[in-house]
């Protein structure tokens, strides 16, 4: 069976080999990323996900400010393989730094007080697919990517050095450019063990 959804999943790889060449402008990079957060599903419509976008230097700074406060909590004589990784991600074009809007969250609460407690969750499944729409579409493209989660260590230095709004509470951040190594094949369970089907 041919699906063109199917085919872009499995485009969707993590890549932790990361080159500064994009087959795409900066600016077709940045639409792109916009369009596929713009168009990602969010509960109540709310589009509670947002997004710091961030290209070359500005890149690299943010993975400066990371490996300093993981420095600071990270053993020195350990620390060298976290140097590493922190090296492989600023070596990429750019970062996408995805936030949820707590001031989006609490407004759906004070409206819909019945599903209050639920907000919270939901916003999760927002800021989820919001990263695989971004993802997918970068791998349609020929980009490399992956998904990190340095936070809550570096959120206050990364809110200064980028103005973040108080409201906005950092969820994941995405290192992307162009593939400098190849990505290794992914294995899968048995279906057996994920997946029941009633009534066909």
């Amino acid at each position: 069976m041919s699906n063109k959804t199917l085919e872009l999943l499995q485009k969707r790889r993590t890549q932790y080999a990361l080159g500064k060449d994009l087959p795409l402008s900066a600016d077709m990079v940045e639409g792109l990323i916009k369009a596929a957060i713009r168009h990602a599903p969010s509960s109540f419509n709310s589009q509670s996900s947002r997004a710091v976008i961030l290209f070359g230097a500005e890149s690299e700074k943010a993975w400066g400010l990371i490996e300093a406060e993981l420095r600071k909590i990270v053993p020195a004589e350990d620390f060298g393989p976290t140097e590493a990784k922190m090296k492989g991600f600023a070596a990429g074009a750019g970062t996408v730094l995805f936030y949820e809007d707590e001031d989006t969250i609490k407004g759906l609460q004070e409206q819909f007080p019945i599903y209050a407690d639920a907000f919270p969750r939901f916003s999760q499944h927002s800021a989820g697919m919001a990263q695989l729409a971004v993802w997918t579409a970068l791998a349609e493209e020929g980009i490399g990517a992956s998904l990190q989660h340095y936070n809550p260590v570096a959120d206050a230095a990364l809110a200064e050095a980028f103005d973040v709004p108080a409201s906005w509470t950092l969820v994941a951040q995405m290192p992307f450019g162009g593939h400098a190594g190849e990505i290794g094949d992914k294995t899968f369970m048995e279906d057996a063990a994920r997946f029941r089907t009633h009534g066909k």
